[in-house]
């Protein structure tokens, strides 16, 4: 018996070739994407596809529906612009809001059960000390990727068609190697002793959630096991309700790295704002993961409320980032050279 098409959209994004392992078993996995994989798993079909191009997702989907008929059981649309430079607006309306729009246009071909788009948190308001953000709490995109991905929340609710949508606002995603580029540079910082790591700009108070890659899996099993069963536009907000603030951070991974707490500062945000400048203008010195606009957001605080997502698909997070430190400076130590490669910005 053919097995249910299921399409992934950055399949070779390290979300989306977890989510093609995870699914390959029980669904003939076809993933899009404008590279080719590194590692292909075995049995997913890969489509080389440049989504902001609507005649190259036409003709992509147009093989799908030759090779395996009309039917999609679920799209988990992970492709998507992102810049830690700052900027890029362009792109961001052109992969992001542009892909997606696309995409949606080609599958009117199809009949599909659900689309599920992956958003993020930071499209909320950040909220106060002891305050909590759920899926009702107000947004206010500050930066152009937030911005992007409301804006593409919009338009799904405007052309999903018949299909079931889901908006996934989702944390920061993290493996127990770290693989995730605000967590890996704050351990860089403190593991090479660098002046900078012992000052903060914001509130050492504040924080935001993050979210081990295994938990966000299996919210996406859930997901695609529960589609029947869910309205036919859901929103959920997944993260990790065990909170770690800039001060909780800089203890824990000075502790884990150099065994003492590591010493923090508070400091004005134009004296930060001007330490990063003289690192980007003198050539001598390697230039800062910190922009200057990361600064503005330095006070922050995303502390999430996952009640929605446990009550309706049973989804609790099984790690925490308090719990994932030291094996992530475990692996550090041990193979100091490689994992600097590997988390190089």
């Amino acid at each position: 018996m053919d097995k249910p098409v299921l399409l992934i959209t950055g399949v070779c994004g390290r979300l989306g070739a977890k989510a093609a392992s995870l699914f390959s078993e029980k669904f003939q996995v076809v993933g899009l994407d404008v590279c080719t994989p590194e590692n292909p798993i075995q049995g997913v079909e890969y489509l080389l596809t440049d989504i902001s191009s609507l005649e190259n997702v036409k003709d992509s989907l147009t093989e799908v529906r030759k090779k395996y008929g009309g039917q999609i059981v679920s799209v988990i649309h992970l492709a998507a612009y992102y810049n830690f430079e700052g900027g890029g607006w362009d792109k961001y309306e052109k992969i992001t809001i542009g892909g997606t729009a696309n995409l949606l246009e080609a599958l009117e071909e199809f009949e599909v059960s659900q689309f599920v788009f992956s958003s993020t948190i930071l499209v909320y308001a950040p909220c106060k000390l002891r305050e909590k953000i759920d899926e009702d709490s107000p947004v206010d995109p500050k930066w152009e990727y937030p911005l992007s991905k409301i804006r593409t929340e919009e338009l799904i609710h405007q052309k999903r068609g018949a299909m079931a949508s889901v908006v996934l606002r989702i944390a920061g995603i993290y493996t127990d190697e770290c693989n995730s580029v605000p967590i890996s540079q704050h351990i860089i910082r403190i593991f090479e002793k660098k002046l900078e790591s012992h000052f903060f700009p914001g509130n050492p108070h504040h924080g935001a959630s993050f979210l081990h890659m295994d938990d966000m899996m299996q919210a996406l099993k859930l997901l695609v096991e529960k589609r029947d069963a869910l309205p036919k536009e859901e929103l959920f907000v997944l993260g990790e309700p065990d909170l770690m603030s800039q001060a909780d951070l800089q203890r824990e991974i000075g502790i884990l790295v150099h065994g003492k707490p590591w010493w923090t500062i508070r400091i004005p945000k134009w004296f930060a704002k001007l330490g990063v400048m003289l690192k980007g203008c003198l050539p001598f010195l390697k230039k800062s993961f910190i922009k200057t606009w990361m600064i503005d957001l330095a006070d922050d605080h995303y502390d999430l409320d996952i009640k929605k997502a446990h009550e309706i698909l049973g989804w609790q997070p099984v790690h925490s980032l308090r719990n994932t430190l030291p094996k992530m400076v475990e692996i550090l130590k041990k193979h100091s050279t490689k994992w600097l490669q590997n988390h190089e910005f």
